[in-house]
């Protein structure tokens, strides 16, 4: 089912709106979500976790995303992707990025070294055993790295409708502009209680698989988390949802309306 494997892939990028307060995660923080299509048929879920390393002598956040099918939909599309990034723990920006996936038999196996004193990222495609290296714009984040950038670089507390917020991200063999708009505050009920959340709408491209350019929704806690709680697409056919359903590690309270 391509919507199921493109929200997946979607949902670790516009993840990266979900946060902007200094300091605002930590070690073993770990969310897990679940995906829904149309509101009520189950769809698949999605990991993130966030551990300390070491790469090249550095000191690094190590996050790895998991994201695949679950139940009926598994049996006619079956979604498994890994996606890995090393994030320098005091500025922030990426080291290495890992892509695998398999998505419905389409498969990629990619690794991205960046170099970012030189603004060159060198990309390694295992499966078709290729090496290319491409100019990257400054202060670039991948599809992981960017959502914890955000966290710490971005600040909410002026933040006003109409506003929008924009990124400079490099993805597979591309460079490109993530821009999202601030759509409000909003009380949001989930299986946690209500909670005080900001709105964002990810700029997408219209067409075959979303109704119009505006048709992805994301919500986030208001709170120094800043933590992603729902993710909605309106599809040409249908729609698909994410929601967090699970959580450890967190490095602020979690605040709970009623």
């Amino acid at each position: 089912m391509k919507q199921t494997k493109l929200i997946i892939a979607l949902f670790f990028v516009v993840l990266s709106v979900s946060a902007q307060q200094k300091n605002a995660f930590q070690e073993g923080e770990w969310f897990k979500f679940k995906m829904s299509y149309s509101g009520f048929l189950k769809a698949g879920n999605a990991t993130l976790e966030v551990k300390e390393s070491r790469l090249n002598g550095k000191e690094v956040f190590h996050v790895i995303g998991k994201g695949w099918t679950s139940g009926a939909i598994k049996w006619f599309f079956k979604v498994k992707d890994r996606y890995e990034s090393y994030i320098d723990k005091h500025t922030g920006m990426p080291y290495k990025f890992i892509r695998q996936i398999d998505e419905g038999g389409h498969t990629k196996d990619i690794e991205i070294e960046f170099d970012h004193a030189a603004s060159m990222a060198h990309v390694k495609n295992k499966k078709d055993k290729t090496n290319a290296s491409f100019s990257i714009e400054e202060n670039v984040q991948d599809m992981v790295s960017a959502f914890y950038y955000l966290r710490n670089n971005y600040k909410t507390e002026s933040i006003k409708e109409g506003d929008v917020v924009s990124l400079n991200m490099f993805f597979d063999e591309e460079n490109y502009n993530f821009r999202l708009k601030f759509l409000g505050r909003e009380d949001l009920s989930t299986s946690f209680g209500t909670i005080k959340t900001l709105k964002f709408r990810p700029y997408v491209m219209a067409g075959r698989v979303f109704k119009e350019k505006e048709s992805l929704t994301l919500w986030v806690s208001a709170d120094d988390n800043k933590i992603p709680l729902r993710i909605q697409a309106d599809l040409a056919v249908g729609s698909l949802r994410a929601d967090l359903e699970a959580f450890k590690g967190l490095k602020h309270s979690f605040k709970v309306q009623f």
